[in-house]
């Protein structure tokens, strides 16, 4: 049976197994942000935003002198965009990122895109996560494969290990529940039936010992992928803002992962795009809300600096066309726009080769031109986090790209 695409009942059991096991630990609700991680030691979070982003609306170039005319109402904001470098802008939504662009810990990449040009979600989201150059070319994650090269522990908070970070090696999940927690009696008795079988004492162990740094309640390892964890707590939710909380949590344990991916759906702006009060406004402040609570977390006191080691990316599948549709919104493109944030990197700058909005700069007279490789900003990041070198990384993590130039992101 193919471990990608279902489970066998000896794994669907182990799933279930752990993610009883995971409840018993405790409740989320109780924990701190106590047990900091050892000095030194690197984190990257990658998030993922689904539906395909519109990079021209989250990163107008309002200074580009086609902008205005080629955008039509999207040029249009409610108040003033907040003014980056050169011609380029954050929407007005996004007050914390700007604040980071303020103390140079944002840095944004725009005309950003991958390889893949034929506009489906689904074969556009395989290209990101399996870090190749056609949709199934790849059976694992770029992310995946980088913890394998860099013996890095890796998180999905996620009901599922998404592809990004599927690999020979196991990633714990994260997902919230409101399942009752077990009784102590369980968790022991469940310890006795694990003792004779090393992947359930294992996964056992590890979910204890998260619990002892003042962690978070998870399943275990990648045949657990397709189960949901359960928190046991009843404030617990799937949205972005607590689904950061969490991750700060796991990231500021001694023994936690040095890697996490998040994500968050919805950004697909057929319709309506105009609206100040659509869901695409929602889920721009959520976005801009939880990486601001994401910053705060890692730079507060207790946390020993750990923002100054911390890098997270923000990336989607693709950009929208150029032009406003006639449901004022904006249809599948390609070029589009990416973060890259931390206390560590080389922020307050916008790294773009421009093409130009005219439309005979555009890519098939529609789109955005993609000028930068998407793959290249996660080889980038890869090589400086995580500590690949860079013929693992050409070899191994990202194979076919060794002509690809890498943007300089972190500080020295």
């Amino acid at each position: 049976m193919n471990h990608d695409t279902s489970l066998s009942r000896r794994g669907l059991l182990r799933g279930a197994l752990a993610a009883g096991t995971a409840a018993a630990t405790g409740s989320w609700a109780t924990l701190s942000l106590g047990g900091v991680a050892n000095p030194g030691d690197r984190r990257l979070v990658v998030v993922v935003l689904r539906g395909g982003m519109d990079g021209l609306w989250a990163v107008p170039a309002i200074g580009d002198p086609d902008f205005a005319a080629a955008r039509g109402a999207l040029a249009e904001y409610a108040s003033a965009p907040l003014a980056l470098s050169g011609p380029f802008a954050l929407h007005p939504g996004f007050a914390r990122l700007h604040e980071m662009w303020g103390r140079k810990e944002l840095a944004v990449i725009h005309a950003v895109g991958l390889p893949y040009r034929d506009r489906s979600h689904f074969d556009a989201q395989n290209v990101l996560e399996g870090g190749g150059e056609r949709p199934y070319q790849m059976a694992t994650g770029w992310l995946g494969r980088s913890l394998v090269a860099s013996s890095q522990p890796g998180m999905a908070l996620s009901t599922a290990v998404p592809l990004i970070l599927r690999g020979p090696n196991n990633v714990d999940t994260w997902a919230p529940s409101n399942l009752p927690e077990p009784s102590g009696d369980l968790v022991a008795r469940l310890a006795r039936v694990y003792a004779n079988d090393p992947d359930l004492a294992a996964a056992l162990a590890r979910a204890k010992g998260l619990r002892d740094d003042g962690g978070m309640m998870m399943t275990a390892g990648a045949d657990a992928g397709n189960m949901m964890a359960t928190g046991g707590g009843k404030a617990a939710s799937g949205a972005l803002p607590g689904l950061t909380r969490k991750a700060a949590e796991f990231l500021l344990q001694p023994r936690g992962p040095r890697v996490v991916m998040l994500e968050q759906g919805g950004w697909d702006s057929h319709a309506n795009l105009t609206n100040e009060k659509s869901p695409f406004i929602t889920n721009l402040q959520q976005l801009d809300a939880s990486l601001g609570e994401l910053r705060d977390l890692l730079s507060a006191p207790k946390a020993d600096g750990l923002w100054q080691r911390t890098v997270v990316v923000v990336a989607t599948e693709f950009g929208r066309e150029v032009a406003i549709n006639g449901t004022r919104g904006t249809d599948h493109g390609n070029g589009g726009a990416a973060f890259v944030l931390g206390g560590g990197i080389r922020g307050g700058q916008v790294l773009a080769d421009w093409p130009g909005l005219a439309k005979k700069d555009r890519y098939e007279g529609r789109d955005l031109r993609t000028t930068t490789d998407l793959r290249a900003v996660f080889k980038s990041l890869a090589a400086d986090q995580l500590q690949i070198s860079r013929a693992t990384l050409d070899k191994d993590v990202f194979p076919g790209t060794a002509g690809l130039k890498l943007p300089e992101l972190l500080r020295a």
